[in-house]
């Protein structure tokens, strides 16, 4: 990852030329400015042109002096098994001398491209990897960065790293040849050949940043490597963006059922780690296990292996209504034939008359939609006495809509809707014409984009909650099957504002939206991201799955929070009287304090649930009974799952009210 080598360039630079096109590009105002200016301008452009080859050539000179005394150092970063933190392995790094601009690995190869030396300089990092390798006794295996154009070259000698490997005592199945691209690689063929060589000697293949190379992909799918490294940037913040997590879990799958092992790179937080061990990803590496050393360490640190130990489950990040951005007018496009202005009434009407069917022909002229006919208007104006006599034989424009309801097909249908809601009713029956930059496609109706608009929303609430953008239904169960799968230990909390509904009715749902709104900021901000899992069931129901040791806390603070925001929701003369009166269903007058918050929590040990149902069932129940408890009120049900309350003779006994 740190080694790139780079094939050889064939450019040939040819320094006299450039500065003889410079000093003509230079020359080329000569006539505006004075003899003495322009000479000036001459020399001061030599002299940087002399400045750049001068350093240029000492780079040059700087690379050779690396080549001869062998001037690189090898680095060493682990690679670990997941599930257990054992390091299986370690990718070997290169750097140049300290004090050198040749320190960097880029600026290395990218001087030694430029002298057309990039093969001595990576068999030379081969080399030097090797042997410290081997002197330093590390265990596991050695993943050996690799160029595909130095793999191929033909005046390479294919035995040469095996030669290095024998010299040094290594066993070349303790050996990845990890292939790092910088290059598009065309010539699978010759690839694939020499692949199949190396692997006939003993060693394994490795395809380096998945997904940020230039043919990743059709390599993993030529090469049928051992084990392929998914590039730092779809770990890196992995468990706060839903589409590198399903990135991650897509080449999951996929090496699964090709039989290759996944390693995931750059992982640098304990969020990312976690993540990574959740989705089934067998190895890693990263800043967070262990940065490259020269003298690395062969086993993990205590608390590394007790994080990775740990049985609790990552928290995923959610798509904010998953997928409803997406669809637009062109989903609704209906392909309805399209007449022109100069056709008349006559044709109109027969062609109403042979499909019942037809309520709407579009009039368009030149591919511009100019007007809407409905059936409705002209077989009522064709209904009247010798109207059709009169204007049968004229233009069908007579009796169009000139204004019709246009949109373009890449119209979002949340915002289609809002369009069709603001415009005049007659609209709403017409139907709308869909264009492609202003030429006519087809037509849409209102019917179609009512049901759309109905399965976004159904699909939204499943997935996030649109109000609060909280997770829903979908992922409330997915989490708790996760954690339920894990044998962890959680506590599952089903909170509940009580005297909503009358709130709702008497101030109306925009400020029943706000609180509830604000429901979810407060139990969102009282929970740890990274361990806890906040969901939005629909209406005033939420749900939070605590795996923080100090759930009971949190919830105390949730209930206080509520307690000093929710007075802002009332005028000053219902807060001062501490509620306010409202008609109940029959009518009568009853009076309603201000909104209170109930949390209802079940404490979930390892096998005493079975499923989500299961949970969602207990919670309810926790829920009822903290609703039963006047003002904010947290109940927690201590008993142990419907399994163990078969054999619990008092319930109460299990039970804690708290007010």
């Amino acid at each position: 990852m740190f080694f790139s080598p780079v094939q050889p360039s064939n450019t040939r630079r040819y320094p006299l030329a450039e500065k003889a096109w410079a000093l003509s590009a230079i020359a080329q105002p000569l006539r505006f400015r004075t003899k003495e200016a322009h000479l000036s301008s001459v020399a001061k452009h030599t002299a940087q042109d002399e400045d750049t080859d001068h350093a240029a050539d000492h780079l040059v000179q700087r690379l050779k002096e690396v080549i001869e005394h062998r001037q690189l150092t090898p680095l060493f970063q682990p690679i670990i098994r997941m599930q257990s933190g054992e390091i299986i392995g370690y990718e070997g790094l290169i750097r140049g001398p300290s004090d050198s601009p040749l320190h960097s690995p880029l600026n290395l190869f990218k001087v030694a491209r430029s002298c057309n030396l990039s093969v001595e300089v990576e068999h030379l990092c081969r080399r030097i990897t090797l042997e410290k390798f081997a002197e330093l006794r590390l265990p596991g295996k050695l993943f050996l960065n690799v160029s595909p154009e130095c793999l191929i070259q033909p005046d390479v000698r294919h035995g040469e790293t095996l030669g290095y490997i024998h010299e040094v005592g290594i066993n070349p199945d303790r050996v990845i040849i990890e292939l790092t691209e910088s290059q598009p690689t065309y010539d699978y063929d010759l690839l694939r050949e020499a692949v199949t060589h190396y692997r006939a000697m003993g060693f394994r293949i490795a395809i380096d940043d998945l997904g940020e190379g230039f043919s990743s992909l059709r390599l993993w799918s030529e090469l049928r490597p051992e084990y392929v490294k998914i590039d730092m940037h779809f770990v890196q913040g992995i468990n706060l963006d839903p589409i590198k997590l399903q990135f991650v879990r897509s080449i999951q799958e996929i090496a699964e059922k090709s039989g290759t092992i996944v390693i995931a790179e750059g992982i640098e937080t304990d969020a990312e780690l976690l993540m990574i061990r959740d989705l089934g990803v067998v190895y890693g590496q990263g800043y967070k296990i262990a940065r490259p050393h020269a003298n690395p360490a062969t086993t993990l640190s205590t608390d590394l292996r007790n994080l990775l130990r740990h049985n609790g489950v990552a928290v995923y990040p959610h798509e904010n209504g998953r997928g409803h951005k997406m669809l637009t007018a062109m989903k609704l496009l209906r392909s309805v034939k399209a007449v022109a202005p100069e056709v008349h009434n006559n044709r109109i009407y027969e062609m109403f008359n042979n499909d019942p069917t037809l309520e709407v022909i579009p009039v368009v002229s030149n591919g511009i939609p100019v007007g809407l006919i409905t059936r409705a208007n002209l077989i009522d104006r064709f209904a009247r006495p010798y109207l059709r006599e009169l204007h049968g034989k004229k233009s069908c424009t007579l009796f169009m809509d000139a204004n019709p309801l246009i949109t373009d097909k890449n119209t979002a249908l949340h915002a289609l809707s809002q369009i069709i809601v603001d415009a005049d009713r007659h609209h709403l029956f017409n139907g709308f014409i869909i264009t492609d930059n202003g030429q006519y496609m087809g037509m849409g109706n209102a019917h179609d984009l009512m049901r759309e608009i109905t399965q976004m929303q159904i699909n939204a609430a499943r997935y996030a909650n649109p109000l609060t953008l909280l997770p829903g239904n979908v992922p409330i169960d997915e989490h708790i099957d996760r954690l339920l799968e894990n044998g962890t230990r959680f506590c599952a909390c089903y909170v509940d504002l009580d005297h909503f509904k009358p709130y709702n009715d008497v101030y109306g749902y925009r400020k029943g939206d706000d609180m509830l709104r604000l429901t979810g900021k407060i139990l969102s901000g009282h929970c740890d991201p990274q361990k806890d899992f906040v969901g939005h069931i629909g209406g005033d129901d939420f749900i939070i799955l605590f795996q923080s040791e100090d759930w009971e806390q949190r919830c105390r603070a949730i209930i206080d929070a509520f307690v000093a925001a929710v007075p802002d929701f009332y005028c000053v003369e219902d807060r001062k009287k501490g509620g306010y009166i409202s008609e109940d269903r029959r009518g009568k007058q009853v009076f309603h304090t201000l909104a209170t918050i109930s949390l209802g929590l079940v404490k979930v040990e390892p096998g005493h649930y079975g499923s989500h149902h299961q949970i969602a069932a207990a919670t309810a129940d926790a829920k009822k009974q903290a609703k039963k408890i006047p003002g904010n009120s947290l109940f927690i049900d201590r008993r142990q799952g419907p399994y163990a309350m078969e054999k619990q003779n008092d319930d109460d006994a299990a039970q804690e009210l708290v007010a």
